[in-house]
């Protein structure tokens, strides 16, 4: 019987696959959540496969220098990092995901060192655990001063490899035929779906490098999207190259629905290298001011004094907001750190990356204050998921930044996204796990995809990449106002135009490959953050909009969850209370879609 689950039918114009390969499950992205996913899966003894964009070290968690929080310290505990995790989202976590996350998180945390990573310790051999804004209690667990993020990639790359190479020696002898791949250097297309809309695989492009080139399948009943982020479609980021919303738009092609995706955090101190940087900036870790710093304008004063009673210690949205403000109130582009009373030892010791950074761009932060201003950073929204990782399309899981599981809210507190990560992975393999012991995983037959000798919906040029990072800079980014997103949505709207006529009149469009579809994906998920952030109209968490200054709980204590309709209408919703629906199987009869009370169709890119 059918799930009545809606299918877009819309696909990235690509070849059709020259080859393909069958699992249990297909991991999409190398970062804490898929690793984590993809090795509890094999442990569990599904037949695995991780699909990642570069090498399996190149994903976002090994930028991460603030560390990983839970409530592993003398006098803490979970309610405490509950109650400081609701403050910081602004009344719109769904509470139940932050206990969930808060309670499972200590000991997922300790089966991390288990596979591995190796955190920062006293010298009586504890965890020293620091603490970051919005936190009241020291729970951050840090590795190498600064590199946590690194080495949790390292512990977990490692521990990937050595299952992998025990797997083939298995195989070898002829004692296994099942267990965990790689497949590095490629791009994932299109999930894939069987005649009853259940997830079947997905579509990929392996870049040359891998074991496979060109496009192909991996034909599978369940996939896992942990994409990373889409910071990418800001000028300015803290986020790797890779970071280009591929998981989010996948998911809206493939009838998911995403949810909060206005709701961009943008990290208040980043390392100015001038008004016209683009693409991944250093970032100056929170735990600097964890630690002691202070942010000071150019006279030296120490302008978050009193605006919040946490000072530069106050969660993301308000330290990054305090910095804006002083920055119009002086005319400047950015403010600066000061930390030289930290002295070059501290320096040295605890935040060797930083420095090294800091001192490759001309700046010594033991002797002069650090210029920084806020760049995007994280995204809190993503594609909605329930408290087991599973999406509104049968099959479809996601975890890590790509997913919006309820926790982070309006503004995600410092730390808790590599937690995150690690506990709904876990969670999302239990569940696979337990679906083949109670109902038999085998791979499904996928519908026939079509690829029509000419392309039905065009593809943007590479260079559309930096129009569109700066359309959403200048619209979108941190200061928003009914204008500015107007302008933006009518610049985007343009750039897909142009690329529709463009098709329209001779037939043609930008030769498919990864700049082109990375650039296609940038543009659908810059029209559905620019649609949310123009139907928000309040100022929550990470989305501040100049012409609705104040919270308001009236109207908007509640979620924007968007939807691809087969037409390529958005459909736009708001939920009746901040908490989920279920994320059950989308019918056609829109009833049983989970509380809706208002629906705003807009249009978005035709091939999208």
């Amino acid at each position: 019987m059918s799930t009545g689950t809606i299918s877009t039918g819309i696909r990235l114009h690509a070849p059709a696959p020259g080859w393909a390969i069958t699992a249990d499950v297909v991991v999409v992205g190398s970062g804490i959540a898929g690793l984590t996913t993809a090795l509890r899966c094999e442990a569990a003894g599904l037949n695995t496969v991780v699909v990642t964009k570069a090498r399996l070290d190149d994903g976002s968690t090994r930028w991460a220098q603030g560390g990983i929080a839970a409530a592993l310290g003398e006098g803490d505990t979970p309610e405490q990092h509950l109650d400081d995790t609701l403050v910081a989202g602004v009344g719109l976590c769904d509470e139940d995901a932050v206990r969930l996350l808060v309670t499972e998180g200590p000991d997922a945390v300790r089966r991390l060192i288990d596979t591995g990573a190796r955190f920062d310790e006293s010298s009586e051999g504890r965890l020293e655990l620091a603490r970051e804004g919005g936190h009241h209690r020291r729970r951050i667990a840090h590795a190498g001063g600064d590199a946590t993020g690194a080495e949790i990639s390292r512990a977990l790359v490692e521990a990937v490899n050595e299952v992998i190479e025990a797997v083939n020696e298995a195989k070898t002898s002829g004692t296994r035929t099942r267990g965990l791949r790689a497949i590095e250097n490629a791009l994932v297309l299109d999930l894939l779906t069987d005649a009853d809309g259940r997830t079947a695989g997905v579509t990929l492009h392996v870049m040359g490098e891998g074991q496979h080139d060109g496009v192909g399948a991996v034909h599978a009943p369940a996939v896992v999207l942990a994409t990373g982020g889409m910071g990418q479609v800001f000028s300015a980021t803290t986020n790797p190259s890779v970071s280009t919303g591929d998981g989010v738009a996948l998911a809206l092609r493939a009838g998911a629905e995403v949810s909060d995706l206005e709701f961009v955090q943008f990290h208040p101190t980043v390392l100015f290298l001038g008004p016209e940087a683009e693409g991944q900036q250093p970032l100056v870790s929170e735990a600097v001011r964890g630690e002691g710093a202070h942010l000071v304008d150019a006279d030296g004063t120490r302008f978050m004094v009193g605006q919040h009673e946490l000072a530069e210690l106050a969660p993301r949205d308000i330290v990054a907001k305090g910095i804006m403000r002083r920055m119009q109130e002086q005319g400047v582009e950015h403010m600066y750190l000061d930390a030289r009373h930290f002295g070059a030892a501290m320096w040295e010791h605890r935040f060797p990356t930083i420095l090294a950074a800091c001192r490759a761009h001309g700046i010594d932060p033991v002797t002069e204050p650090v210029p920084v201003a806020p760049a995007a950073h994280y995204a809190s929204g993503g594609v909605r998921t329930d408290s087991r990782g599973r999406t509104t399309v049968p099959g479809l899981y996601a975890c890590g930044e790509v997913a919006c599981t309820g926790v982070h809210g309006a503004n995600r507190l410092a730390s808790n996204s590599l937690l995150e990560g690690l506990v709904y992975a876990e969670r999302i393999a239990a569940d696979i796990a337990a679906s083949q012991v109670e109902n038999g995983l085998h791979a499904r037959v996928p519908q026939p995809v079509p690829y029509p000798r000419k392309p039905e919906h065009p593809l943007l040029e590479p260079e559309a990449r930096f129009a569109i990072q700066r359309i959403m800079t200048q619209g979108a980014g941190v200061l928003r106002s009914a204008e500015s997103l107007a302008a933006a949505a009518a610049a985007l709207d343009q750039l897909d135009t142009d690329a529709r006529d463009a098709l329209d009149e001779n037939g043609k469009t930008a030769e498919p490959g990864v700049d082109t579809w990375e650039t296609t994906n940038l543009l659908c998920v810059a029209r559905v953050l620019v649609a949310a952030a123009r139907l928000r109209e309040e100022t929550r968490g990470c989305h501040w909009r100049e012409d609705h200054a104040d919270r308001d709980d009236t109207h908007w204590r509640r979620h924007i969850v968007v939807r691809l309709n087969p037409d390529r209408a958005l459909a736009v919703r708001t939920t009746d209370t901040p908490d989920f629906p279920p994320t059950v199987p989308r019918t056609l009869d829109p009833a049983r879609s989970g509380g809706t009370s208002t629906h705003r169709p807009e249009r978005l890119p035709q091939e999208q």
